[in-house]
């Protein structure tokens, strides 16, 4: 296929074999920055660290992929998106590398580094299936790839943990990093060339981030209406394994992540969220996930006592985000299609600073009321969400009424 001169496929659009392909790659760059929650006392003890430097990984792999976002995704729309891409991956598997053969704390933490910093390829790809796709169904494409990438963050603990014992913790990011670049070289082979038509300067891309964010209220709303869900989320995840693994449930570690994987059934839902945007539904699916986010945070107080709540509450706020996510992308590509790189960058920065915040948040509301504090918190931050959606509600009404009198 060759690439016509919008950034699509001659004669045609992404097969569906491309797109899942693309799909697994991101998943595993995505998950490739969770692999190291579950191992932190392993990788303590084999490199000879306290539990509190190990860590200390986890907040730099978010911090790098946060700078990753800011730097690099705009690249998307100044570089050849194929050759970005496939190059991102190949530095992200430098990275593995590193980190499955750390001799020292050192070298796992610029192995970290390097992985969390390059793994933004991941978001190269999502906008890239948009535009190469048949616009009719981009966001079945879109939500195609962020099931991948959300099955790959929530199943990234669960084999890490497989595999950690069936070879040591340095397992894991041995067999990613070869994983990485087999996904890297067949993507090059599989995908079409697409450039931006309008291409900017990398200092001008930079500087546009906030132009962007300016321009258009509703990039502004669904960016925070993603933090708050994903910062809701994230008050669930950071206190899990506290809840599961203490008195009340008693669970190891096995167990715990064994759990995790029911996420997966939830991400699924981000593929039939992209087919729902497709069809003008955009706005109910937003809101029928913001209402599943809250009735999960319901059941997940009563799973304090439950662990059949907790699962049930578990699934239903893995089906809510992926829903608010995918139909938030849906909105944002739209406002600016020559910029979707950029306008990626803007919503996904805000998008992870409100995870890193819910993350922080639900570590201070266990602290001082346990779990039903991470509960009334997790509730309030999705009852801002819903405010938020409110306002983008109204926003997109002006906006339509704009349209009609011009």
């Amino acid at each position: 296929m060759t690439a016509a001169a919008d950034g699509r496929v001659g004669a045609g659009f992404l097969s569906d074999g491309a797109l899942l392909l693309m799909a697994v790659a991101a998943g595993l760059c995505a998950g490739s920055n969770y692999f190291n929650q579950p191992l932190l006392h392993s990788i303590a003890q084999g490199l000879g660290v306290t539990d509190a430097a190990a860590a200390s990984t986890v907040t730099l792999a978010q911090l790098a992929y946060a700078l990753g976002l800011v730097l690099l995704v705009p690249l998307g729309d100044l570089l050849e998106r194929r050759r970005l891409a496939v190059s991102l991956m190949g530095l992200a598997a430098v990275g593995l590398m590193l980190s499955g053969w750390a001799q020292g704390f050192a070298m796992l933490v610029a192995g970290t580094a390097i992985t969390g910093l390059f793994s933004v390829a991941a978001q190269i790809l999502v906008p890239m299936a948009a535009t190469l796709s048949d616009p009719a169904r981009s966001g079945r494409a879109v939500g195609l790839l962020m099931s991948g990438l959300l099955t790959g963050i929530l199943a990234a603990r669960s084999v890490a943990g497989l595999l950690s014992s069936v070879g040591g913790w340095s397992l894991v990011y041995r067999v990613s990093a070869l994983a990485m670049l087999l996904l890297a070289a067949a993507l090059f082979f599989v995908l079409p060339r697409s450039r931006n038509p309008q291409p900017v300067r990398y200092g001008q891309a930079l500087w546009s981030l906030g132009r962007l964010a300016r321009q258009h209220p509703r990039l502004r709303s669904r960016a925070l209406l993603g933090a708050l869900s994903f910062g809701s989320v994230s008050v669930l995840f950071s206190t899990m394994a506290l809840l599961l693994g203490g008195p009340a449930h008693g669970l190891d570690d096995k167990a715990i992540g064994l759990i995790g994987l029911v996420g997966v059934a939830g991400a699924l839902v981000a593929s039939l969220a992209g087919r729902l945007a497709d069809r003008g539904w955009g706005n109910v699916t937003t809101a029928v996930s913001v209402l599943l986010l809250l009735l999960g945070w319901g059941a997940l107080a009563l799973g304090g006592q439950h662990l059949g709540w907790f699962v049930l509450g578990f699934l239903l706020v893995d089906m809510g985000l992926p829903g608010v996510h995918i139909s938030n992308q849906s909105v944002i590509y739209a406002l600016a299609p020559q910029a979707r790189s950029r306008i990626n960058a803007v919503y996904m920065s805000t998008y992870f600073l409100g995870a890193s915040a819910g993350s922080a948040l639900g570590a201070a509301a266990w602290r001082q009321g346990g779990w039903p504090a991470c509960c009334a918190l997790g509730a309030a931050l999705v009852l801002l969400a819903a405010a938020v959606l409110w306002h983008d509600r109204r926003l997109a009404a002006g906006q339509g009424v704009e349209q009609q009198s011009g």
